[in-house]
């Protein structure tokens, strides 16, 4: 934990951003009853029925320091999800950025082999040569 809070007390770099990183799963819902008209003087009637349908996976960013952050949605969450997200992070979001701290959860999808299994060798050499791979510790105890 002491390497996490390290970093988080660096003063900002824009060559070196620290970036944060986590996932939240959505469970995506779709309305099965139509809405009851409102009529004067009454209150809005509404069913709360609905019916599950799939769900997604956000991928959030967010670099404190530097006032930015950032949600993408895919539809589920592999570890070449997350080697894309990472690679979109460094290419497109970090294009000028000598080496970007991401600071993670220490999740089994979070993990160097991910760009291996997403990307030809060359490509995931480049990617983890710009990277500074941070682990949060699990926040369980015992």
């Amino acid at each position: 934990m002491e390497d996490v809070l390290e970093i988080y007390k660096r003063p900002y770099n824009s060559a070196i951003p620290v970036v944060c990183m986590d996932e939240q799963p959505t469970q995506l819902i779709k309305e099965t009853r139509r809405k009851i008209a409102v009529e004067p003087g009454k209150v809005e009637r509404v069913d709360y029925e609905y019916e599950r349908n799939g769900t997604a996976a956000n991928f959030m960013f967010t670099e404190p320091l530097g006032s930015w952050r950032k949600v993408n949605v895919r539809p589920r969450k592999t570890s070449i999800d997350w080697a894309y997200e990472v690679k979109e992070l460094l290419d497109k979001d970090y294009p000028d950025a000598e080496r970007v701290i991401l600071v993670c959860d220490n999740l089994n999808t979070h993990k160097v082999a991910s760009f291996y299994e997403a990307f030809e060798p060359t490509e995931a050499r480049r990617l983890v040569e710009r990277l500074r791979y941070i682990i949060r510790p699990s926040m369980a105890v015992g």
